[in-house]
């Protein structure tokens, strides 16, 4: 239902700081200025929809993006529904299910620590794994350490 080009495009989330997301939209190619773009996402198999409490502006006042605050990962597919209206007339939907692990952004490692010793010229580093809210096991984590020479 609604008039073509009128749905949201290049649709992305990103989860930071373990438990906060972000999603982002382009307003459909024909919407007018009047147009309002509306959120909904809920993690798979729950009941409960959210709508977005923070939306990101463009100039002209329509929705582009939301925070949210307290996300849980889970390890499932979430499913986001962003539809609205415009001078009382439907928009077209645009609906996904997004694995919500693969849009993580992790942080660096936590407190490393480095200890070399110019009689044996070696190094000794050490570190915690990022924090995040769904890999429990240290060894899900691969490392690339780059060392510079200066």
């Amino acid at each position: 239902a609604g008039m073509n080009g009128t749905a949201i495009e290049n649709f992305a989330c990103v989860i930071f700081n373990v438990s906060f997301m972000n999603c982002t939209w382009h307003v459909g190619r024909t919407a007018t200025e009047d147009t309002q773009y509306f959120l909904y996402w809920r993690p798979w198999k729950k009941e409960d929809v959210t709508e977005c409490q923070n939306y990101i502006k463009d100039t002209c006042g329509r929705h582009t993006g939301c925070r949210f605050q307290n996300v849980m990962i889970e390890n499932n597919n979430a499913y986001f529904l962003v539809n609205g209206s415009r001078s009382g007339q439907s928009i077209q939907s645009y609906e996904k299910k997004i694995l919500l692990y693969r849009i993580e952004k992790l942080t660096s490692p936590l407190n490393v620590t480095v200890n070399c010793t110019e009689a044996s010229h070696s190094c000794s580093i050490w570190w915690q794994p990022p924090h995040t809210s769904h890999v429990k096991k240290r060894s899900c984590f691969k490392y690339e350490i780059v060392i510079e020479n200066k």
